[in-house]
């Protein structure tokens, strides 16, 4: 079983728990930070790591139990949205701070692992097979789209520069210009896992479309189109005209979730050839960034 607790006032996921459940319940600090780190933690049935995650009034704080089934120790399993499915696409709607693939064989708390579970449970056969077309990052929420073979997969990722990628931006500040075009191209340094902009004999070029949709004194909220798909490509142009993506600690300042949404994918079917347009709304908690 799971315990759950209704929030009452806007504050950061930790405090919360320790408040919840060291001092109301008698938890030691440490086992309540083995939990969120362990993925025992849901806010409104996502799974949610990130001690400094907003939560505001009238969320849903679970906090998982281990149950023990045989000789196995499991804690609630997340089941994500699906959003489209067919024979050779499905798409998800990946909450922010879930990776989209792992970094390792051990790391099976990650969009690929769970879809793969929750699409094979009940059944007999082997497990269900999936390959990620793209990625999202960690901290970005919205449309995650995989594949049920990789001829499909590699279809999909032929035609990718014609997709249409369209995300929601909540950044620090408001543009100078209400609606542009950021065309400097980008160069990954792997040792510091980040995009430097400008150009370089190594940078890629790089198309970003943006234009204002709402503002208040310190954020704005964005639409933002991107032509090309380069890593951390919405948020290395737009820490360089000035308004970084809230919450990004890399190209800005450190605070909760991520202002970065993936919202809509348009594209052509690789096998039916129809015209395919996903899309699905940004969460309550990216739009009380604002």
């Amino acid at each position: 079983m799971a315990q759950q607790y209704k929030v009452n006032t806007r504050s950061k996921l930790l405090p919360f728990l320790f408040e919840t459940l060291s001092t109301n319940e008698g938890w030691s600090k440490k086992t309540v930070k083995q939990r969120l780190q362990s993925s025992s933690i849901f806010v409104n049935g996502q799974v949610q790591t990130k001690h400094d995650f907003i939560i505001d009034a009238g969320d849903v704080v679970q906090v998982g139990v281990a149950q023990r089934t045989g000789h196995h120790t499991n804690t609630q399993q997340v089941k994500l949205e699906i959003i489209h499915q067919d024979k050779d696409l499905i798409a998800i709607n990946k909450p922010a701070g879930l990776l989209s693939v792992g970094t390792t064989k051990e790391n099976k708390n990650h969009a690929l692992a769970l879809l793969r579970t929750q699409l094979s449970r009940g059944k007999k056969s082997e497990a269900t097979k999936l390959w990620p077309v793209h990625r999202l990052d960690r901290d970005t929420s919205g449309i995650l789209l995989f594949a049920t073979s990789k001829e499909v997969r590699e279809a999909v990722m032929d035609k990718w520069a014609t997709t249409e990628k369209t995300y929601l931006a909540v950044v620090e500040g408001t543009p100078k210009v209400e609606a542009d075009t950021i065309t400097e191209p980008l160069r990954l340094d792997e040792k510091e896992y980040r995009m430097h902009v400008g150009k370089h004999k190594h940078a890629k070029s790089a198309i970003t479309h943006y234009k204002v949709r709402e503002t208040t004194d310190t954020h704005s909220l964005l639409e933002v189109r991107i032509e090309t798909g380069r890593q951390h490509q919405i948020r290395a142009h737009m820490a360089h005209i000035g308004n970084s993506v809230v919450g990004d600690e890399r190209y800005g300042k450190k605070g909760g979730r991520m202002g970065l949404h993936a919202m809509r994918l348009s594209f052509v079917h690789p096998i039916s050839k129809n015209n395919m347009l996903l899309e699905v709304d940004a969460p309550r908690d990216f739009y009380g960034l604002l």
